[in-house]
């Protein structure tokens, strides 16, 4: 991985949305509910002020509104502060 996220920031996979069918229909995948779950593919050195507890490989839960999307050769990844996140799925 290319990117290093910055002081407290965290970079994150989210888990691939669910196949969800209403009665034999497929909801396409722009009307799908954005996961809320996902894997940190890598963390910042933190700040002085706040210690960095995630680690690489952690599977971790956000807000639905968390972060911010970005696109890095072809995948889709979320970086958020570690604050964003809400809890690590053990």
């Amino acid at each position: 991985m290319n990117i290093k996220p910055l002081s407290d920031r965290v970079l994150i996979e989210a888990a691939p949305a669910e196949e969800v069918t209403v009665g034999g229909i497929i909801i396409p995948d722009s009307a799908k509910e954005k996961p809320l779950k996902g894997t940190v593919i890598a963390v910042g050195n933190g700040t002085k002020d706040e210690e960095m507890i995630v680690k690489i490989g952690d599977t971790v839960l956000y807000g639905k509104y968390a972060g911010t999307e970005i696109e890095f050769e072809g995948k889709k990844y979320l970086m958020m502060r570690q604050s964003d996140i809400l809890a690590i799925v053990g």
